[in-house]
């Protein structure tokens, strides 16, 4: 019984590993995203500058009250295209290079 009791905890600790993985956005891919897709429609506008645009407690906000995608065509008027699967990656790639973190991306 405790081999079948610790056999199903471990599958479940790895399937729970697995989706959370699955779902959690990327800092270089947001980077990529930033680059090709939405800075040519941003007058080219850097990553870092859409990054220090706002804190990190900002993006959290936006992105917790489902208004991400609002806060980024504010700071890019013109984009015309935004797909929400983007949403986490930019959220990473912002969060990690916002104003308050001093960090600055490569872009």
């Amino acid at each position: 019984m405790k081999k079948i009791t610790t056999l199903a905890l471990t599958a479940l600790f790895g399937f729970t590993m697995l989706t959370s993985t699955a779902t959690a956005g990327s800092i270089n891919k947001g980077q990529s995203i930033y680059t090709k897709k939405i800075k040519g429609q941003c007058a080219d506008k850097t990553g870092g500058a859409f990054a220090v645009a706002h804190t990190q407690a900002e993006w959290a906000a936006a992105l917790k009250d489902g208004k991400f995608e609002d806060t980024v065509k504010a700071f890019c008027p013109e984009l015309k295209t935004y797909k929400e699967k983007w949403t986490p990656h930019l959220f990473e790639f912002a969060n990690e290079y916002a104003s308050d973190t001093g960090n600055e991306p490569a872009c």
